[in-house]
């Protein structure tokens, strides 16, 4: 029974003559895709950039937040 289906089916012929030009991207095609890569670069590169500096800073908070918590505990010596 497949085989008669199959048999019945013929395959499509296209009926114009294939213009490559027409289905490739072409330079266009290259350039807006390059275009796209270096801006995903560059936005990777600045987000790992506003990361470390974001860390960078919280780090120096709780630096500071300790000396002061040291600083208050710490006996006085007052004359």
């Amino acid at each position: 029974m497949l085989r008669i289906l199959w048999a019945a089916t013929p395959s499509p012929t296209p009926t114009l003559p294939f213009d490559e030009n027409l289905v490739t991207p072409g330079v266009v095609g290259f350039f807006v895709t390059l275009g796209l890569i270096l801006a995903t670069i560059v936005i990777i590169i600045d987000m790992n950039r506003r990361t470390r500096r974001v860390r960078y800073r919280a780090e120096i908070a709780e630096r500071l937040d300790a000396e002061e918590a040291a600083a208050e505990s710490a006996p006085r010596d007052d004359d």
